[in-house]
């Protein structure tokens, strides 16, 4: 295994995972994308093993801190690490949940989700997909599920330089898996949608949320598959809209309404989100919808921040759509309201619901009644501020 020598190591011996390019006491120019690599500094001392790519701004994710074979036995061995996590600190008996977090689980670059018997797997790095034959067989051999699907069509990939593909690698998918949470079911289809399937990291956020809507008319925005708007039926709110650019994730939201019977209790409405709250802020603002306001409304849209450089645009669009959800209130009304951009930290998240609050909510009082963030099978690194992405606030309007 060649070396690379690294002229910075703050960071990397404080816990983080990245050695960036400008980092490097050395090109990475004549290593091969994925190749395997020991890290030492520049006085030759080792600092771990790591995969790089000379073509990436982040060069080196770090693999291990010790000297050891990056083989089959290591895999095994994150992995069952991981589940263990999961097994001390998740939901019990639970058959939906993310099984491995990449670098919180010391596998960067690789992302698993559970759901029930099916296994659904992103490879982002080109490291990762270096290795992904002996991450196929240990997780086969580890978990035994009825299938393994490549979710490998995340945009991540192109900055990597590696090609875009969904397929079956492992097994037969048959029917589409379906997901259990607190007593409501889900069907997910791990190849065809969104992200790995499911949106995994809300679940106990949406679990919080049940504990305070037992009743009431409300909106699931940007909805998906419904994962909050069949649960905030389930729990008791006689009237939900599910509104969704998407056919197709509308169509699956339908199809969890009726797996749960739910389907008299919800709607399903095509529409780009911000149309359909500025047109209902026009007809609230003109008299002619008065009695149309809401007991709760869920704003779980999806990552408008993608680089810094487009954070400024990115909080505009968020503050205008939480301002308009917050002028739909009743008094005494709930805004759930998330962010799964990391670029967008919680104090930058906090301060634009506060001018959200100001610019559009005409005077009323909003409190803050609880902020939350990722499940616990989202572990976030304390020494990487990166893998806690996910900002979930719940607010009440007067």
């Amino acid at each position: 295994m060649e070396h690379i020598r690294i002229g910075k190591t703050k960071r990397l011996l404080a816990g983080h995972q990245w050695v960036f390019s400008n980092e490097l006491a050395q090109s990475p120019a004549g290593f091969t994308p994925g190749q395997l690599v020991e890290l030492h500094d520049n006085r030759d001392n080792f600092l771990g093993v790591g995969y790089v790519n000379p073509h990436s701004l982040i060069a080196i994710r770090v693999l291990t801190r010790e000297r050891e074979e990056i083989d089959a036995a290591f895999f095994r061995k994150r992995m069952l690490e991981a589940a263990r996590f999961r097994e001390s600190f998740f939901v019990k008996g639970a058959n939906a949940f993310r099984l491995i977090y990449s670098e919180s689980d010391r596998l960067p670059g690789l992302i698993v989700d559970k759901y029930n018997d099916v296994l659904s797997v992103q490879i982002l790095t080109a490291g990762m997909e270096a290795l992904k034959e002996m991450v196929l067989e240990s997780l086969h051999g580890l978990f035994s599920p009825r299938a393994i699907v490549f979710r490998n069509d995340s945009r991540m990939r192109t900055l990597e330089g590696l090609p875009l593909y969904k397929k079956v690698a492992k097994g037969e998918l048959g029917p589409l898996p379906v997901i259990e949470e607190e007593g409501v079911m889900f069907e997910v289809d791990p190849l065809e949608g969104q992200k790995t399937g499911f949106f995994l990291d809300q679940r106990e956020n949406r679990a919080a949320l049940k504990k305070i809507i037992r009743e009431g008319r409300g909106l699931d925005l940007f909805s998906y598959a419904g994962g909050w708007g069949v649960h905030l039926a389930h729990s008791g709110a006689h009237e939900v809209t599910c509104v969704d650019e998407s056919e197709k994730a509308l169509a699956m939201a339908k199809r969890n309404a009726e797996l749960n019977g739910l389907a008299g209790k919800m709607e399903f409405l095509k529409a780009d989100v911000f149309d359909f709250l500025k047109e209902r802020a026009r007809a609230d603002g003109e008299k002619k919808d008065k009695d149309r306001k809401y007991d709760f409304v869920v704003l779980d849209p999806p990552a408008f921040v993608k680089s810094g450089k487009k954070l400024k645009e990115a909080v505009k669009a968020y503050t205008t759509l939480n301002g308009l959800c917050m002028r739909l209130l009743k008094p005494g009304g709930v805004l759930a309201t998330s962010s799964c951009s990391w670029h967008l930290g919680q104090a930058e998240f906090m301060e634009m619901l506060r001018d959200a609050a100001h610019r559009h909510a005409e005077g009323r009082k909003i409190n803050l009644l609880e902020l939350r963030f990722q499940g616990r099978d989202h572990p976030a690194l304390l020494s990487m501020p990166e893998t806690g992405y996910l900002k979930c606030a719940f607010l009440v309007a007067g």
